[in-house]
This record gives structure tokens, C-alpha cells and sequence, in this order.
């Protein structure tokens, strides 16, 4: 297919033809636009501001109950840290006895279409204690790996077939309110600054970011040690000789262990011969590397920057240059080091920092710690799941962190996390949801934030049709909605 055949296709010709005479001159007056103007671009049932994992089930779930929906995101593609972020695998979606899938709805449902493609191993053959888990055993049964690349068209895919309007390129500036009620947003695009109103909007950002400017009340990490996790950049490698790298491995794994929080895991030894000739000056012991689809690809969590502020532009854009440093630092580690590695290749560093923790939003119920620890299943439960607490920098020092199985077989998060407090029309998706610090550090993981994602769109949807509010909606008909949607709650 030629160049122009392929614009024609995807409906871009025209516009391109028509643009070429405009490209000529790029002055303001000449333009028609100028700052301060905005255009009235979109109007929509549904807002969703973010593209990650939680934003693309909510638009998806909220699409497919009949909504015109419009999910804007800043990036070029969906599916935040799983694909710009390159984090990888998607965490356990089992129960903590590994018997049972627990996460379903439209996790499952992505997770089949990228095995169909090539894309993923299903976690049911995923067993903890293997080098598809970088042979971590508590908490890691039933991971499931995948790649980016292909996670990307099947976001691509599954929002197109349910009709979901996806902008890129789409920066969120400001709610549009209307007293306390927000009905729309303004976002910076390409084209200038636009409005998107909607009858109402999903935060996925993350960060809280909608809810932060729509004057819903936040918290900035844990507030107890007024720290938040350190952030990491994720990266990917391959022409790795995974036989050999594997037998250098498996000796060593009844000398795994946490001393005072710090790991002494995966690749430890290789980490103190490094150490000792001067060549290791990151804050880990070991090195998280996680199998990947194909055998010769590994996806490597090992860098960690601490300190950062993910709603700081200058902190994060220092946060970014070092972990690529660091990256570095680790593709000499394992040149030198690491036997198998020796020829490995960077196949990438994510296009944007993984971020643990940023903004906490308060809403109607603040998820404790406790209740995931204690298997606390809630009246208006929304999901269920297993993920154990995992806190990282949360001993103080550069390499301790807080890891704490749950004591049950699994735990709820309510729906009233979803609701943030002083502002109406505005549910929550994803890691800003209402939870402390230590609870988040759990639910925060793609399985979990997908399903959460999957219960705001069907709850918005459901908000519409019946004429309720987020805070007024009969949990008995979420319930009964998600259940229809293969979601698993009890």
C-alpha cells in the first residue's frame, strides 16, 4: 500500500492536503489563534483524563454501557506505565493461596487478546519462584508477562471497537466548574487550548491531578514520614543467554533473604563483586529482573530515585536524567558482571518515569492498610484482590522497604474510595484513589487499577442513565453491572 492510499484509510489525507497551505506561515495573527482562546472541541458523557491502565477500562467499561465517551491522555499511546512505562509483568491477578483468578472483567479479557496475538503467557502456567517472577516467591504467583508493543494496539483496539474518542497529545490544565460540580476540562493540545465537556469526568491521572485542581482535598504520600516511594525507571533488554544467566542464578536462591528490609535477592553476589570493585553505587542490594515473552528478553526494576515529586516538572525532569544514568550504570553491571549478559542489547528505557506515589485523594471512605491485611471484604466491594503491601523506601534508608503478605485469601477495595470529598460529577481510577499510603502501596499495580478503572466507567454509566450521583448510586446496581461484566466479587 502506498503512502497516500495508507493516509486515505485512516481518514488523514484530506486533512492533510489541507493543512499544507497553512504550514506556510506559523504567526499568530495569521493563525486566528492566539493565547487566552479556547475552542470548543468536544462534548461527551464522559470524560476520562489519563490513558493508563485504569483510564483505558474505565472509558472502555463506561463506552460499552452505551456512553459517548472522549479519554484524553498526554502521551502518543494507552496504557501508561505498562506501556510508556515499560513496567512489566502485570502483577498477581490469584488469590494469595494461588488457586483462584480473582482479577477478571476486562484484565482478563486484555490478557487473552494479547496471548492471542503473541503478546502475554497466561499467569495460570506463571508460578512464583521462577525467573518469570525474578524467582521472588511471596506475593508473585501467577504473574503475567507481556509485551508493550502489542499491549499498545490491543488499547488501540479494544477502545476503537467499543467507540471510545482517544486523544493523544492531550496535556489536562484545569477542570471546567460550575460550583462544585466539574463538567469538562480544558486541555493543551497541538491545536490550542480545548474544551471537552462532559456530563461527568474520571480522574485516571495518577497523580489526582483533576481532583487536586477541581479543590478535592489530597495528601501528598504518607503524611506519617512525609516521604513518598521511590520512583524507577523500568528498561528492557535482549540478546540475553538466558540458559546461562538462569544456571547462574538458581545455586543461589536458598541465599535469598530481607535483612532490615533491604532484599539481598536476585543477582546479589554479582551486586557485591560490582560493589567491591567500585562499579555499584545504586541504592539496591539485588536486581529485579523479570523474564519476559520471548526467552532472550528480560525487563530489568532496578534503578530507584529517591525524593521525587512527580507533580514538580523540574523535579521530575532531574528524576528522568538520572534513572537513565543509572540504566547505564546496570547495562555495564551485566556487560561485566552478569554471565549471559554479556552481549545483551538495550532494547529501551521507558518514556516516562515509573512513579509509585504521588497524590492521595481524600474521598468519601480512606482506605486503611488494615482492612487489606485483614481480608476486610466491603459492603460496596468493587473488586477483589490479593496484592500483598509493598512499600518501598519505607525503612528510611536508600534500600529498605515495607513488604507485608495479607493475612487472608484476598480483600476488597469499597466503591466509596471512588468518590472524591467537595467535588461533585468526579469519580476516581487507579492509584489516587481514596486509600493511606501503605494501602496503596498495594492497589496500585496494573491488575487492580484495571479493575478499579472498570468499576468508574460502569459506575459513571450507571450515574447517567439513572439520573444519580457517585455519592447517591445503589451500590445493588454496580454490583449487579459488574457482575454481568465478568468481574469476580465474592
Amino acid at each position: 500500500m502506498d503512502r497516500r492510499k495508507f493516509l486515505g484509510t485512516m481518514g488523514l489525507a484530506a486533512a492533510a492536503g489541507a493543512a499544507l497551505p497553512a504550514l506556510k506561515s506559523c504567526t499568530t495573527a495569521e493563525s486566528g489563534w492566539k493565547p487566552g482562546d479556547v475552542l470548543e472541541s468536544y462534548s461527551a458523557d464522559l470524560l476520562v483524563v489519563g490513558g493508563g491502565p485504569a483510564g483505558v477500562c474505565a472509558a472502555v467499561a463506561a463506552a460499552r454501557q452505551g456512553l459517548k465517551v472522549v479519554l484524553a491522555d498526554s502521551g502518543n499511546c494507552l496504557g501508561g506505565m505498562g506501556t510508556k512505562g515499560l513496567v512489566g509483568p502485570f502483577m498477581t491477578c490469584y488469590d494469595a493461596a494461588g488457586e483462584n483468578m480473582i482479577i477478571r472483567g476486562l484484565f482478563e479479557e486484555i490478557v487473552d487478546r494479547l496471548i492471542a496475538e503473541g503478546g502475554a503467557l497466561h499467569p495460570s502456567g506463571i508460578r512464583q519462584g521462577t525467573e518469570f517472577t525474578a524467582w521472588i516467591s511471596e506475593g508473585h504467583d501467577h504473574c503475567t508477562p507481556f509485551d508493550p508493543e502489542i499491549l499498545k494496539k490491543v488499547y488501540d483496539r479494544i477502545c476503537a471497537e467499543a467507540g471510545v474518542k482517544v486523544l493523544f497529545h492531550a496535556n489536562f490544565l484545569s477542570p471546567i466548574m460550575k460550583g462544585r460540580k466539574i463538567c469538562g476540562a480544558l486541555l493543551l493540545t497541538p491545536s490550542g487550548v480545548e474544551a471537552a465537556r462532559a456530563k461527568m469526568v474520571i480522574d485516571a491521572t495518577g497523580d489526582g491531578t483533576v481532583a487536586f485542581r477541581a479543590g478535592a482535598p489530597c495528601v501528598f504520600g504518607d503524611p506519617e514520614n512525609n516521604r513518598v516511594q521511590p520512583a524507577s525507571l523500568f528498561f528492557r533488554i535482549n540478546n540475553v543467554d538466558t540458559d546461562r544467566l538462569i544456571a547462574d542464578v538458581v545455586p543461589h536462591l536458598p541465599e535469598f533473604r530481607r535483612v532490615n528490609g533491604v532484599s539481598y535477592r536476585c543477582l546479589h553476589w554479582r551486586v557485591a563483586e560490582a560493589e567491591a570493585a567500585g562499579e555499584w553505587d545504586l541504592a539496591r542490594k539485588s536486581v529485579n529482573i523479570w523474564r519476559s515473552v520471548e526467552k532472550d528478553q528480560w525487563v530489568i526494576n532496578c534503578t530507584r530515585i529517591h525524593g521525587v515529586d512527580a507533580t514538580n516538572c523540574e523535579n521530575l525532569s532531574a528524576a528522568e536524567v538520572e534513572g537513565r544514568r543509572q540504566v547505564e550504570e546496570l547495562m555495564h553491571f551485566f556487560h561485566k558482571y552478569v554471565p549471559g549478559c554479556e552481549k545483551a542489547t538495550l532494547m529501551g528505557t521507558g518514556s516516562t518515569m515509573g512513579i509509585r506515589e504521588s497524590r492521595h485523594v481524600h474521598g468519601d471512605f480512606i482506605l486503611p492498610v488494615d482492612d487489606l491485611i485483614n481480608g476486610v471484604i466491603p459492603e460496596d466491594n468493587i473488586l477483589l484482590s490479593a496484592n500483598s503491601i509493598d512499600v518501598h523506601g519505607a525503612m528510611g534508608g536508600p534500600a529498605g522497604g515495607l513488604y507485608m503478605p495479607i493475612k487472608k485469601n484476598m480483600y476488597g477495595v469499597p466503591y466509596r474510595c471512588l468518590i472524591p470529598k467537595d467535588v461533585e460529577g468526579l469519580l476516581l481510577a487507579g492509584r489516587c484513589i481514596s486509600a493511606d499510603s501503605p494501602a496503596a502501596g498495594a492497589i496500585r499495580v496494573m491488575p487492580p487499577a484495571m479493575a478499579i478503572g472498570q468499576a468508574a466507567g460502569t459506575a459513571a454509566a450507571l450515574c447517567l442513565q439513572r439520573g444519580a450521583s457517585p455519592a447517591s448510586l445503589d451500590y445493588a446496581d454496580l454490583k449487579a453491572s459488574l457482575l454481568k461484566q465478568n468481574v469476580f466479587l465474592s
